[in-house]
C-alpha cells in the first residue's frame, strides 16, 4: 500500500512537468523540431540514412518526450507531422501530436528525449490521418538504422510502415516506441489554423501553413525536396 501510495504521489508531483509542456508557445515547440531535425541531419556519421528520408511520405518530430518511471514508466509528448505535398514535391502544414505510452516493470528515473519517425508508406500515411493508432500494434514500426549512407536491409525494416529514433544526451539511435500511442491534438491545431481540424484534415486540405511553421518546412526542403521511389 506504501508503495501505491508513494507512487501516486510521485505521479501527481511530476504532473506540473508534463502539463508545463500545454503552456509551452507552439511557435516555440515548432522551432524546436526544425532545430532538431537540423541538428540530426547536419550530424556526418549520425544523420537517418538519406535514402529512407528521400522515401518518406511523412515525418514525425517531437523535441523533449518526457519518461517518467517509478516502479510504473510513462510517456508524453508534443510534436508535429508533416506530410509531403500531392506529387511528393515540396511539405505541406504541420499537423499537431501527442506521443502518449507506458509500461511496467520496477524502474525509477525521470528523462527528456527528442524523437524522430518516418512514415515510410500509405499504410503508415493512413494510420497517422486517424484520430490515434499505437505504435507496434495498429502500425508496424522498426527502430530505425543510423548513418547518412546506412540502408534498410533487414525485412523488418524494408516492411515497416515507422522507423523511430531518439536523441537523448547527444546520442541518436534507432529505438522501439512500441506501446506508445499517437493521437491528435486538436487544441494545437486550433491554435495554429483557427479552426480544431483533426489531422487528417489538416494534412490533406492544402491549408496554409502558420508563420512559425516556416523555418521547419524550409529545412525539411533542405535535406529532402522531393520524396524518391
Amino acid at each position: 500500500m506504501r508503495y501505491v501510495t508513494l507512487t501516486l504521489a510521485l505521479a501527481l508531483g511530476c504532473a506540473p512537468l508534463f502539463a508545463a509542456d500545454t503552456d509551452t508557445k507552439v511557435n516555440d515547440r515548432l522551432g524546436d523540431a526544425a532545430d532538431f531535425f537540423s541538428e540530426v541531419m547536419s550530424a556526418p556519421d549520425k544523420a537517418v540514412p538519406q535514402d529512407l528520408l528521400n522515401k518518406a511520405p511523412c515525418v514525425i518530430l517531437i523535441p523533449g518526450l518526457k519518461k517518467l518511471a517509478f516502479l510504473f514508466g510513462g510517456k508524453y509528448g508534443l510534436g508535429f507531422a508533416v506530410c509531403r505535398k500531392a506529387g511528393g514535391m515540396g511539405w505541406g502544414p504541420p499537423a499537431a501530436v501527442r506521443v502518449e505510452g507506458g509500461s511496467a516493470g520496477f524502474q525509477i528515473g525521470f528523462s527528456s528525449t527528442d524523437v524522430l519517425l518516418l512514415v515510410m508508406n500509405d499504410r503508415g500515411m493512413n494510420r497517422l490521418t486517424t484520430s490515434k493508432f499505437t505504435i507496434g500494434a495498429e502500425a508496424t514500426a522498426a527502430a530505425g538504422p543510423v548513418g547518412r549512407d546506412a540502408t534498410a536491409q533487414t525485412d523488418a525494416l524494408m516492411t515497416a510502415e515507422i522507423l523511430s529514433w531518439s536523441r537523448s544526451r547527444g546520442l541518436f539511435a534507432g529505438v522501439s516506441l512500441d506501446g506508445a500511442t499517437c493521437r491528435n491534438d486538436l487544441d494545437v491545431n486550433k491554435e495554429m489554423y483557427g479552426q480544431p481540424w483533426d489531422n487528417k484534415k489538416v494534412l490533406t486540405s492544402g491549408a496554409k501553413p502558420p508563420e512559425a511553421a516556416a523555418k521547419l518546412l524550409d529545412v525539411l526542403s533542405k535535406y529532402s525536396p522531393r520524396k524518391t521511389n
